[in-house]
């Protein structure tokens, strides 16, 4: 069979959208091996998974799920039909999350082809947003688009978004407390990161009121007056289990790409996330799913991306 993974060519183009996808701390916590001619196998790699903040593997697998969400992306955009296999091998491999196999031919839409060219386009952003609402017809959209991939995402009304704004805060206090917590964030927050991590351009600044509507990296410089009315959603799994996550990578994706589209800008603030995590506290279950990502989104001036990894780099023997 002749595909796009019967080259080098063919296989760094697949690596190269992959690797642009969003990942926790920019750890960029994944590897891929191609397995045959028509399979590309997705894997974790287990020198990258945040140990302290990540003792499950939750967020590792979300990243990954973001990853795969791109691969798919690639393989349809090169008129071929793109089929997935989550956790092919639980048992023997646990590192093997994923399996995709390059499937017949199939055209390409146009929205597909447009999800594809944005990839390279999104961005994280951690500085103010202007304070212009987003539309209900967008908000829409981005709730199909998470629901295509078999998640929710819940948009959050003043009061949800004051209060999930003072559980941050609250987290991020006690995480601050925690010296292998520190010590963790401080090696993927280096200013002078190159290939990975969050370097300093990418931290933003401070926040002059509190709560803050973006993380704290104890590295910001300067201070700035946020928008008044940050828009917060919330992702949802109806589990909570690898396969769930996985999902919830691949709708948090979707969601960044059409948010692109609209000339939306995003960050994340899953500090009650990763403390639930950490300290195996009960999760706080919505009546939606389990929370799995909280994301503020709103219009905000360009930025410059986050590093990445050489394309070669990323691929196995």
């Amino acid at each position: 069979m002749s595909t796009q993974l019967a080259t080098g060519l063919g296989v760094r183009r697949l690596l190269a959208a992959a690797g642009q996808a969003p990942s926790v701390l920019n750890t960029q916590p994944w590897r891929f091996h191609v397995a045959r001619e028509d399979c590309v196998e997705l894997h974790a790699d287990r020198d990258r998974r945040l140990r302290v903040s990540d003792p499950r593997g939750r967020s590792q697998h979300v990243s990954c799920g973001a990853a795969l969400f791109n691969l798919r992306l690639a393989v349809r955009t090169s008129g071929r039909r793109p089929m997935v296999f989550l956790l092919p091998d639980p048992g023997q491999e646990p590192d093997l999350l994923a399996a995709v196999r390059v499937g017949a031919t199939l055209p390409v839409s146009a929205g597909q082809r447009e999800l594809y060219d944005l990839i390279p386009v999104r961005r994280t952003s951690r500085l103010p947003f202007f304070d212009r609402r987003i539309p209900h017809e967008v908000m829409a959209e981005l709730r199909l688009a998470a629901a295509r991939e078999g998640a929710g995402l819940a948009w959050l009304d003043r009061h949800g978004t004051l209060d999930t704004l003072g559980y941050a805060a609250l987290a991020e206090d006690e995480l601050a407390r925690d010296h292998d917590y520190r010590a963790e964030l401080a090696a993927w927050t280096m200013p002078g990161a190159r290939y990975d991590g969050v370097p300093g351009y990418v931290h933003g600044p401070h926040a002059l009121r509190d709560p803050s509507p973006v993380r704290d990296f104890g590295r910001q410089d300067g201070e700035s007056r946020f928008e008044a009315r940050p828009q917060l959603a919330v992702l949802t799994t109806m589990g909570d289990g690898p396969v769930d996550w996985l999902r919830a990578g691949q709708a948090l994706q979707r969601v960044l790409l059409v948010a692109t589209k609209y000339g939306l800008s995003a960050s994340f603030l899953n500090q009650p996330l990763d403390l639930r995590d950490m300290r195996h506290r009960r999760d706080p279950h919505h009546r939606r799913g389990h929370p799995q990502m909280i994301i503020r989104l709103g219009y905000g001036p360009y930025v410059a991306r986050s590093p990445r990894r050489p394309v070669m780099e990323l691929a196995q023997a």
